[in-house]
């Protein structure tokens, strides 16, 4: 019996086995897998009890990917110049020493804002303007430029007013208006009432008895992640997903993250992209590498929101850029193979972070493709 459904194209058949093993290893696997070469579509296929084929989900800091590619279309247009200091768009911004600070370093993770002075409440967070002018008026945890540490949400609430400060519209209104919208993509910033009955929640991790393991965490880690006000899921959350925020709870499946990453650097069936290779080539060139001062590892990269492959995340070559999620899911783009690939999954495998059968297999479609 065969335990992997959809569409598999005849150069990946290696590809299908091993999805179909890890199937019948695994009862209690779920996932979407989606590529696409140079646009076209050559796998989409899912498996396992939790998801099917019109299932959506929310795949966390995956959702990450809209934020770098609205910036990325701002940059193509002209309307936003990397170099610029935040301030320029933002007046407000460059109080408590942050006058300097870039629109570049702001997007990379350098601006020493993970979080605000006193710790941001899910209700800020979950508002387009409240966490972010409270962002604008706090001092930044360390220099900016100085060092780099993952803005897990922040950096979502941050993005939204400088696209808001650019355009006068939200990031999810341009999202949805400029980019889901036009090229039909099943990712959404804020899933409609209309389509919440294909919503699936993300399951629980669970714990190996085995993995004793007690993992370091950095001085700001507690901070960024432990201290939020509320009892928010950012995935399951109803207040959190029918928001979308875009950090963390956008909602869509594989196929629709897939065409998102494909729609942008190579175009679908034929199409143009919506970005050039030199706006591609800006936002995609990694900006920082080396030790994160949230998530307290030593080998972490990033270009312009995007991360970019390393040690933990090889899911491609050296321009290759999108982002995983806490849970397990992945979605990225490698201009050089003209592969985008995405992989949601129920339940992540422990102990978080993109489910490394994805980052393998990301890596390896590029190999076998080209």
């Amino acid at each position: 019996m065969t335990l992997l459904q959809g569409t598999v194209d005849d150069r990946l058949a290696g590809v299908a086995e091993r999805l179909e093993g890890w199937l019948a290893a695994d009862p209690d696997l779920s996932f979407q897998v989606a590529a696409r070469h140079h646009g076209e579509v050559v796998l989409d296929a899912w498996g396992g009890p939790h998801l099917g084929e019109q299932s959506v989900m929310v795949p966390y800091s995956v959702t990450k990917n809209t934020i770098g590619l609205a910036v990325g279309l701002l940059v193509e247009r002209g309307e936003l110049d990397l170099d610029e200091r935040v301030a320029t768009y933002w007046p407000e911004f460059a109080a408590k020493g942050k006058g300097a600070v870039t629109v570049r370093q702001l997007l990379s993770h350098q601006a020493g804002l993970p979080q605000a002075d006193t710790i941001l409440t899910w209700d800020e967070l979950l508002d387009h303007h409240a966490a972010a002018d409270r962002l604008a008026a706090s001092t930044p945890f360390w220099h900016p430029g100085s060092a780099f540490g993952y803005h897990a949400i922040t950096i979502g609430n941050l993005g939204d007013e400088l696209v808001y400060r650019v355009t006068g519209r939200t990031l999810h209104e341009f999202y949805e208006q400029e980019i889901r919208a036009p090229h039909d993509i099943d990712f959404r910033l804020g899933l409609p009432e209309d389509m919440t009955d294909r919503r699936v929640d993300v399951l629980p991790m669970i714990r190996p008895v085995s993995d004793t393991l007690e993992r370091g965490m950095s001085a700001l880690g507690p901070l960024v992640f432990g201290s939020m006000a509320g009892d928010v899921d950012l995935g399951n959350s109803p207040r959190s997903w029918r928001y979308g925020h875009p950090a963390g709870s956008g909602t869509g499946s594989a196929r629709g993250l897939a065409r998102l990453m494909a729609s942008a650097v190579t175009g679908v069936e034929g199409g143009a992209p919506f970005l050039s290779a030199d706006t591609v080539a800006q936002i995609g060139q990694q900006q920082i590498r080396g030790y994160d001062e949230v998530l307290h590892q030593h080998d972490r990269a990033h270009a312009i929101v995007f991360q970019k492959p390393s040690q933990q995340l090889a899911f491609g070559g050296p321009r290759a850029f999108g982002h995983d999620g806490a849970a397990g899911a992945l979605a990225c783009v490698d201009p050089d193979t003209g592969v985008a690939f995405a992989w949601t999954i129920a339940r992540g495998p422990w102990p978080g972070g993109a489910d490394p059968r994805a980052v393998t297999l990301a890596a390896d479609l590029g190999r076998l493709l080209t």
